[in-house]
């Protein structure tokens, strides 16, 4: 690899990317705003401040849905302009090395590559790597022992649960429970128990500020939305109860997910994930006491991530630049390890 490198992971709701020339981790929203249907009007952190504000004229976009890209146009210009802040102009060419979901199809992997290979900034590689691996490396463990690992990997629109042995990956499922499922269950349980319509960035707040996976504590925040009967605005005081109550059957759920892919481990395997416990990761893992509830119910130790929604593109800057994870990455168009 080169000097001028960059490693990405392109997430549901944030874009991490890392510069090899500053030794950055570089970190913005993934949304752009786009005015009369074809002008950039905002991109990352601003066009996400006008999420749910916009006017007509203005369209307030996530590129990125379940794992992989849904609007390819407006992704590849969200890409240029992010680059753009890094790159110089004696500097146009570029290493890239890129994470993937494991459970999505090659067709859908392939358009991670195409997007940086259709970029303003020439690339001279594109590596791919798969995304629990990455995260693994991330958080600091050797994944090319012939120990298992499960680690869990919350993010905004999936959930990816994933076995890892000798630098490959065992078993792997995308689950679709993960941050922006427990938004729209907070959104509906306020309106089904208070009458009361709010927005995503509000459940978004609540989920982050008081949202806990036990009903432990009783932690309060005042929400702003419509209210149904009158259509007039209403100021709201909701609990961390309430915030239990609208997500703990999507949680449910996702432990019984963790659970069924569990089953399907090998003996020996399952011994490892006992002795070493899981790891969970990903911007939407901080729920409060996610962690606890996860060991109760599984009888298994949570080992937490520092800054988990950094550890894949953590991962991919060692898989780049430490030789011992050289061969985790492949370029596309051959699927050979390099």
């Amino acid at each position: 690899m080169s000097n001028v490198l960059f490693g990405i992971d392109l997430g549901t709701n944030n874009i991490k990317i890392y510069d090899q020339a500053s030794n950055q981790i570089y970190k913005q929203k993934n949304v752009i705003a786009i005015v009369n249907k074809k002008d950039l009007f905002a991109y990352g952190d601003e066009a996400y401040q006008m999420h749910e504000k916009a006017p007509a004229t203005i369209n307030v976009s996530f590129p990125v849905h379940y794992g992989v890209i849904a609007d390819y146009n407006n992704m590849q210009t969200l890409l240029n302009e992010f680059l753009k802040e890094f790159m110089d102009a004696k500097s146009k060419i570029a290493d890239f090395i890129i994470a993937v979901p494991t459970d999505i199809t090659e067709v859908e992997k392939k358009a991670f590559k195409d997007l940086v290979k259709g970029c303003s900034v020439k690339s001279k590689e594109i590596l791919v790597a798969d995304k629990p691996v990455a995260d693994a490396i991330g958080m600091g463990l050797d994944v090319k022992s012939p120990t298992g690992t499960l680690v869990i990997d919350m993010g905004g629109d999936t959930t990816e649960i994933s076995v890892l042995s000798l630098g490959g990956i065992v078993l792997s499922q995308l689950n679709h429970i993960a941050g922006n499922k427990f938004d729209e269950s907070i959104i509906s349980y306020v309106k089904r128990t208070h009458g009361i319509d709010i927005g995503k960035k509000t459940a978004c707040a609540l989920k982050e500020s008081i949202g806990t996976a036990i009903d432990d504590t009783q932690e309060e925040m005042v929400a702003f939305g419509r209210y149904i009967v009158t259509g007039l605005p209403i100021e709201i005081t909701l609990t961390s109860h309430d915030i239990y109550e609208a997500i703990k059957n999507d949680i449910n759920s996702l432990i019984n997910a963790i659970k069924m892919l569990l089953e399907r481990i090998p003996p020996e395997m399952s011994a490892d994930i006992i002795h070493h416990g899981l790891y969970l990761t990903g911007g939407s893992s901080q729920i409060k006491n996610l962690d606890k509830l996860l060991t109760e119910e599984l009888n298994i130790k949570c080992n937490m991530c520092d800054d988990p929604s950094e550890s894949v593109v953590r991962g991919l800057i060692q898989i780049a630049t430490n030789e011992k994870y050289h061969s985790l990455a492949y370029a596309m168009n051959t699927k050979t390890l390099i």
